[in-house]
């Protein structure tokens, strides 16, 4: 095997200041593992965005190849639940954060990282998901479990056109869900609808930050914004209703009476999937392969190649994307 491959790699050229080019390396370069896999796609998340300028919140050891997600086959093992040639996935843990990542022709990881590829699923439509698409599903996936089904009401997205806000409507759509997206970008709407959004809405729709509480309106809510949007949200949530934060794109804190949740007995749940136990990530993936598994899935999919990585995570960062974005490793 030749053990010289591509990837992106960031550096740190001087104290805070970060360049990211596509270079070679070698698969002895890769930290120690279990599994070796030669990468057939990666997709592109926040956090790759935010690990290619240096963010210490993210990544902290260079030079280093970000990358939170990857899918491909088995090519090195030394475990028998992972033979060569088997496809398989990986997202999350610390993949693309200080353990070199996706974005390159190969990974090696431990085994307790790695899921099965779905059968229902292909090595790009697993891609189409990546992070924030399972992200998106363990979210729905809390709805669901705390009672919120298709004739609750209304489900709030919020970020409705960036990666986990886009797969939340498809799958919700799917499901038969009342879906209300929200977003800053209104010539978007098509886009949303297209994707099985009932109803667009603005920013300014969902905010008001001056009464303590709101007219009842949302069954569940997705929320990936954080801040005013997210306080707003919990003021105008049902009843029992159920609202799911897994995001801070606008502020990192909000502020809320206690009112929502002891006159409405609202539910504020925090989703992580960096280090979702493994038994509920297989059971998530299962269910992303088959009951979630939108039937456009590919309409809110662009692929790139791994040259226009770098122009796509400043874009990113910018808030200059929609959708998912699939990097083709091959």
């Amino acid at each position: 095997m030749n053990t010289s491959f591509t990837a992106l790699v960031v550096r740190e050229v001087e104290n805070k200041v970060f360049t990211q080019t596509i270079e070679q390396k070698d698969i002895s370069d890769l930290p120690d593992g279990d599994v070796l896999i030669k990468v057939a796609y990666s997709s592109l998340n926040y956090k790759d965005a935010l690990s290619a300028i240096g963010n210490p919140g993210v990544s902290r050891n260079f030079p280093h190849s970000p990358g939170i997600d990857a899918v491909g086959k088995v090519v090195e093992t030394n475990d028998t639940n992972f033979p060569v040639g088997k496809e398989v996935l990986v997202t999350g843990y610390d993949l693309g954060m200080n353990t070199a990542g996706g974005l390159a022709q190969y990974i090696r990881v431990p085994a307790s990282w790695v899921v099965p590829l779905p059968k229902n699923l292909s090595p790009l439509e697993s891609m189409s998901y990546g992070t924030a698409g399972f992200t998106a599903a363990l979210m729905v996936n809390a709805l669901i479990d705390n009672g919120v089904n298709t004739q609750s009401g209304e489900i709030l997205v919020t970020g409705a056109t960036g990666g986990v806000g886009s797969v939340a409507v498809s799958i919700l759509a799917k499901l038969g869900y009342n879906v209300c997206a929200v977003t800053g970008k209104q010539d978007q709407a098509p886009f949303l609808i297209e994707l099985g959004a009932t109803t667009v809405i603005s920013r300014d729709d969902v905010i008001d930050d001056k009464r303590p509480m709101l007219k009842e309106r949302w069954a569940g809510v997705i929320d990936v914004v954080g801040g005013a949007m997210l306080a707003s949200a919990i003021k105008a949530t049902k009843y029992t209703g159920t609202v799911t934060c897994s995001g801070m794109v606008s502020d990192t804190n909000f502020t809320s009476s206690i009112f929502p949740f002891i006159l409405r007995g609202v539910k504020l749940i925090g989703i992580d999937s960096v280090q979702c136990p493994m038994d509920k990530r297989l059971t998530v993936w299962n269910k992303m392969s088959d009951e979630f598994k939108p039937a456009n899935l590919s309409a809110l999919t662009s692929q790139i190649v791994l040259d226009g990585v770098i122009e796509q995570l400043t874009a990113m960062r910018a808030g200059q994307s929609k959708g998912r974005f699939v990097v083709t490793i091959l």
